[in-house]
């Protein structure tokens, strides 16, 4: 049962068919949250006690919404049944009130069943709903209900719940991609990218209480932020996650340390005299939040004089409007992104309702500064104050359109200058909105009592010139209003920042972005990327189809006349990507492929993605850039060399995935000029020379086929530009990867390493070339001499495909994944009893899984390696449903990207 409110009223009207359950044996397991405080504590003890059911609930009624009603019986036949609707277990539901539930069973509506049976399996592995023992947590329910239904007080201190807090998934990603950029490559400043609303602080301090129990002790913490509310909330997170209700001392408003060991300081109390106090090294670990403001002369004092073991910089946007960026301070890495799509498909943050609206505005004979991409302020400032009431009218007609109930209005406009600030005010106040400007010359306590006023609904909109873009919290707001143009992308995500915030009652943000017909140099293409998280002639096909891929709860929708600006500005933009790359070649000058990507800001899949013609390589693009001095791997070949060199060349694309040291250095060894003889490699090294040569030529063309691997490896070292590409490649490919490769005992697979389909035939088998050339296409393959089967998993499979032939593969947890086999698999078949017995027979299991079948650049997605499973229970056949565990838990963005919940 999955279920919002759980009652005794309806524990009662079910008591004989509850006790029924109980006496016979049959397994009851419930879900259920503290949503509303609706749920009675003695009802859920009831449940546990008097009939033996399991129960797991959810304590976070602020952020998880459970508001479902759902029953499921299962059945040893297999014929499963559930009903979906609106009955809780509460009398009113079952017996008194006008609910609607639908039936649905495993013939008639297999699909649906299927859903229920991942959602609820997922839910119940996942660690945020705890399992519900009445001796221990009576008390903790009884108190979350309260709290839920607006009891209790809300500033009372903290009192530590005595359980260990745990990341979320999508943190224990962050925390994974941290601990692998310390441990595996020994880098120590780290900077950590995640949308506004996510909980980078409770990263940092689960960070921080990883790397305290690493050592041993609590080494020496200063955390910095540039406002008391951010330092003090941090203190607090601290004491939750440490367990420590006396934890850290604060450097701020006059208060100030005794011990110096563990500090929470505002940047503006770190004066140079506080630092010179301080010894360089004095603290081990520095957490810097907003660190896009460290180019600040404050910020750049701090970082030039303390020398800590660990520094974490946490912010949302690494990119400053400016177009500064601070990744520079990490040398251009970033140890984990979650950006505004992440968040928004994660439920994060607030669902938005965007609306791309042409207000008749005429932007284009407004001039046009290149340099800093605007628009000049005066004239744009000029143009919106003088076009008078038609277009305030105009907004707030479109504010009726979308905010229904114009009493709960609480908005926020963007404006281009004080006057235009003021101006919007002016006129929402006389017609009937109460509003108020607020701008860099409102006193702090005029701009406290404004947005006291907006929250408690005295006035429905405040205007701001740049002064609500970032550092200010107010949760409530339900509205943006977009009032001028940007095309910084920055700004642009910080502006929906401001309303997106999670907040009790706030069901979405409305956003409306008034668009007038813009200067032909005006970009929209970043603005939308950051919206939609798609590039290119697939950031078209989005907003031509209505952008029907966004999260679950949010929209984007734009009128007919901005839909056709939209594409025509973006299509522009797109033809011209290659031109672009040419000229950043030119402009950056450099032979170095990290370099240029990390100056550029361009993805990699960008310069290797597959085009009609002209099909670049990183060695094409140094080679026709003419002001770059090639080194001697890209001088080009002989005439009759060049054909061969360009299909080498291109097949490069196929391997951007390679993420581990080892194979790296292993696929180097194999292409050195001067290295052994491949016929003398010895066995681990002519593994990796199979998985290399087989990533090059397999299901090409036989003409292309060297006559066994030898002859193959003795090809590839006649071209040193394929050997100096490849290792750019996989320089680049290490350094972007998050995951921490480790031995699986597989051949030389290493788990959480990717590969490609060649790469796990080429590690496990030993065949000769032509026999090899040929990829399975099946999802399985059992490897007779290493008596292991190859398991193949893609999550969401091609669009199209039929279900008699879509396996359901997901993962449970990180540590269990639910695997179902091939449709013609019966329970007495050889391959069903090898499964099942494995362990017996002394034989292995072993998986590997990718979310989709295509990547970005349009050739096959590599496989994340998880090693191997065994089996922990099956049920049914033809197909028959396995769960597996594995032996090491899957990297945290396999779980999250894989499961069947958000």
């Amino acid at each position: 049962l999955l279920c919002a409110f759980v009652k005794n009223s309806g524990i009662s009207v079910l008591n004989d068919q509850l006790e029924f359950l109980r006496d016979h044996g049959i397994p009851l397991r419930v879900i259920t949250s503290t949503y509303c405080g609706a749920t009675e504590a003695a009802a859920v003890k009831a449940l546990v006690e008097r009939y033996g059911a399991k129960v797991r609930v959810s304590y976070e009624h602020k952020s998880t919404r459970l508001h479902a009603k759902a029953w499921l019986f299962r059945r040893n036949s297999g014929f499963d049944t559930a009903f979906i609707g609106s009955s809780n277990l509460s009398r009113s539901a079952l017996i008194d009130g006008w609910e609607w539930n639908v039936r649905g069973s495993s013939p008639a509506t297999p699909e649906i069943i299927d859903k229920f049976i991942k959602t609820f399996e997922s839910y119940w592995h996942d660690n945020h709903f705890v399992e519900f023992q009445p001796g221990r947590d009576f008390a903790r329910l009884d108190k979350s209900l309260v709290e839920a239904r607006g009891g209790g007080r809300e500033n009372e201190r903290l009192e530590l719940s005595g359980l260990r807090v745990e990341p979320y998934p999508y943190q224990q990603e962050m925390l994974e991609a941290l601990d692998a950029e310390r441990n595996v490559k020994d880098r120590h400043r780290n900077l950590l990218v995640a949308a506004t609303g996510t909980g980078k602080t409770v990263v940092a301090a689960l960070d921080y209480r990883n790397f305290s129990e690493g050592l041993g002790r609590r080494p020496r913490l200063l955390f910095v932020a540039h406002q008391e509310r951010i330092l003090k909330q941090a203190q607090r997170t601290y004491r939750e996650v440490l367990s420590d209700p006396g934890f850290g001392e604060l450097l701020v408003g006059g208060q100030r340390p005794h011990e110096w060991d563990f500090v929470f300081a505002s940047v503006q109390s770190l004066k140079q005299s506080v630092l010179d106090r301080l010894p360089a090294k004095h603290f081990d670990f520095v957490v810097i939040d907003e660190f896009h403001h460290a180019e600040a002369a404050t910020y750049r004092r701090l970082l030039d004089h303390l020398e800590p073991v660990e520094l974490l910089g946490l912010t949302a946007t690494p990119e400053r409007s400016d177009g500064e960026n601070v990744q520079k301070f990490f040398d251009y890495r970033v140890a984990h992104e979650l950006r505004l799509w992440d968040a928004l498909h994660l439920q994060l943050l607030t669902p938005m309702h965007y609306y791309g609206i042409a207000d008749g505005t005429d932007l284009s004979g407004l001039t046009w500064n290149r340099t800093q991409k605007a628009y000049d302020t005066a004239e744009l400032s000029d143009l919106y104050v003088h076009a008078g009431e038609k277009r305030t009218k105009f907004i707030i007609n479109e504010i009726q359109k979308r905010v229904l109930d114009i009493s709960q209005l609480k908005a926020l406009g963007f404006c281009v200058s004080i006057a235009h600030a003021e101006y919007m005010a002016a006129q929402f106040n006389t017609f009937g909105l109460p509003a108020r400007a607020v701008h860099g010359g409102t006193s702090l306590p005029q701009r406290q009592q404004a947005i006291a006023d907006l929250r408690s609904g005295v006035i429905k909109a405040i205007f701001s010139v740049d002064l609500f873009n970032e550092g200010v919290d107010i949760p409530e707001l339900n509205t943006l209003l977009l009032l001028r143009p940007s095309q910084s992308p920055v700004l642009f995500v910080q502006q929906l920042g401001r309303g997106l915030r999670l907040s009790h009652g706030k069901d979405a943000c409305v956003v409306l972005d008034f668009i007038g017909q813009q200067n032909n140099q005006f970009d929209f293409t970043e603005r939308y990327q950051a919206l939609t998280k798609k590039r290119g002639t697939h950031l078209i096909q989005e907003i031509e189809a209505g952008f029907r891929s966004m999260p679950a709860g949010s929209n984007i929708s734009l009128d007919r006349v901005t839909q056709e600006q939209v594409l025509k500005n973006i299509r522009n933009a797109a033809s011209s990507s290659l031109k672009k790359i040419k000229a950043l070649a030119a402009d950056i000058n450099t032979t170095d492929l990290s370099e240029f990507l990390a100056e550029s800001g361009i993805p990699i899949s960008d310069l290797y993605k597959t085009r009609s013609s002209n099909q670049y390589s990183w060695t094409r693009l140094v080679r026709e850039t003419e002001n770059i001095d090639a080194p001697e791997a890209f001088v080009p070949v002989p005439e009759q060399d060049r054909t061969t060199e360009e299909f080498l060349l291109k097949r490069l694309r196929t391997m951007l995935h390679i993420n581990d040291r080892a194979r790296a250095e292993n696929y180097l060894r194999v292409l050195d000029p001067v290295g052994p003889d491949p016929v003398s490699f010895d066995e681990e090294l002519r593994s990796y020379a199979r998985m290399l040569v087989l990533s090059f030529w397999a299901n090409q063309p036989q003409n292309l086929l060297p006559a066994g691997f030898a002859d193959a490896v003795n090809l590839l070292r006649r071209f040193p530009a394929v050997r100096e590409e490849l290792r750019q490649i996989m320089e680049y490919g290490i350094t972007a990867s998050r995951v921490i490769p480790q031995a699986s005992g597989v051949s030389i697979l290493q788990s959480h390493a990717d590969y490609s389909l060649a790469e796990l035939i080429g590690a496990l088998e030993d065949k000769p070339l032509k026999d090899m050339i040929s990829l399975p296409r099946e999802g399985v393959r059992y490897i007779e001499k290493l008596r292991t089967d190859l398991f193949l998993v893609t999550f969401k499979k091609r669009a199209g495909t039929s279900a008699a032939t879509d396996y359901r593969d997901y993962p449970i947890s990180p540590e269990l994944l639910h695997w179902e086999s091939q449709n013609r698999t019966t329970l007495a078949s050889p391959s069903g009893q090898r499964y099942i017995h494995h362990k017996e027979r002394g034989n292995s299991i072993v998986m590997a899984t990718r979310f989709h079948s295509d990547n970005e650049v349009g050739t096959a997605a590599a496989y994340a390696f998880l090693g191997k499973i065994d089996y922990v229970s099956h049920r049914g056949e033809k197909p028959i449903q396995f769960e597996w565990a594995l032996h090491r838990p899957m990297p945290k963005k396999v779980f999250v990207d894989g499961r069947t919940v958000a």
